[in-house]
């Protein structure tokens, strides 16, 4: 559902910066032996919200995703084996810090929106949309790196970039089909993937391992959207923002309306935010629905719970091998 994907795209993204390193948008790894200031830390997301319809929620199956600091501490490690790569190439990058730029969710779950908005306080300042500090994870590392660096980091050709029409400033997308990369630089023949695959495997990082996992949230949100519980509430929340004026069958669909005018926080998109999130809380339904999906989830593990012993294993021992890299 594209309503879907506009909630989930930041945590992916994030959780991408674990197995790809290249999802921030300023600084460098190797900025803290610059002597530069340290990662400020405030707008990092909770390893658990701590505050309004989500607070204290924790799905069964985040257990099986690093917390976001784990995932700094990674990406890190990927940053500095990255850079002492490039630098054998004769090139010097001053790649993304890592935590720099966070994203709004603490792992690719994305607890604080999984069942539309949640934060009333936020809802009421941005409607649907984000403060900008937590967009910047989304901005890609290429667009700020030559031609050569993208291939010798990332073992291909640098995609083109598309500004969006009309528009100014740094947004916009990279397209088109990713061409392989040129054999060798400065007589050295460039590595499978490049720097960033070579630093993955300097690491062990298993991508798959976040994949599955994902691939089950995502199977447990499907699952437990027909139960009868859910289903109930959701029809309580759609009667619920009638009586209001709106027109939503569920709150993916109230956020597709807020989006339709532009970014998700004209006055409009927050008036409805607001009523979207007043519903929810009379009808319960994010407790609710987070109910059914944890039920849902731990007949997964149990299902699953040989594959994903082995994934927390390898979490573990990634982790490990990152705070070796100095």
């Amino acid at each position: 559902m594209h309503v879907l994907r506009r909630t989930t795209v930041a945590a992916t993204v994030m959780l991408a910066a674990i197995t790809l390193g290249a999802c921030s948008s300023s600084g460098s790894a190797s900025d803290a032996a610059k002597g530069k200031a340290p990662i400020d830390q405030a707008n990092w997301p909770a390893e658990v919200p701590t505050s309004e319809l989500v607070k204290g929620l924790e799905l069964p199956l985040e257990a099986y995703l690093p917390s976001y600091a784990d995932q700094v501490a990674v990406d890190t490690a990927l940053r500095t084996l990255q850079t002492r790569c490039m630098s054998e190439y004769g090139l010097t990058v001053d790649l993304p810090r890592p935590g720099a730029n966070p994203p709004p969710h603490s792992n690719a779950v994305s607890i604080e929106r999984r069942y539309g908005l949640s934060d009333r306080a936020q809802a009421q300042r941005y409607g649907y949309g984000l403060p900008k500090e937590l967009t910047r994870s989304l901005e890609s590392v290429e667009q700020g790196l030559s031609d050569i660096e993208v291939e010798v980091l990332t073992g291909r050709k640098k995609p083109e970039f598309a500004p969006p029409e009309g528009a100014k400033g740094s947004q916009g997308h990279f397209g088109g089909i990713p061409q392989p990369a040129r054999a060798e630089h400065n007589g050295k023949k460039l590595h499978e993937g490049g720097c960033a695959g070579w630093s993955k495997r300097r690491l062990k990082v298993n991508e798959e391992d976040a994949g599955f996992v994902s691939r089950l949230a995502s199977t447990s949100l499907s699952e437990s959207r027909p139960l009868k519980p859910v289903q109930k509430t959701l029809k309580s929340w759609s009667a619920c923002m009638k009586d209001k004026g709106r027109e939503a069958a569920d709150p993916y669909r109230a956020m597709e309306q807020g989006y339709a005018d532009g970014d998700g926080t004209t006055k409009n998109a927050i008036e409805l935010a607001l009523d979207d999130i007043d519903c929810k809380e009379q009808t319960r339904l994010i407790e609710v629905w987070f109910q059914e999906e944890s039920a849902v989830q731990r007949r997964l593990i149990e299902e699953n719970k040989g594959r994903l012993a082995a994934v927390k294993k390898r979490m573990g021992e990634v982790l490990a091998a990152a705070k070796a890299v100095k």
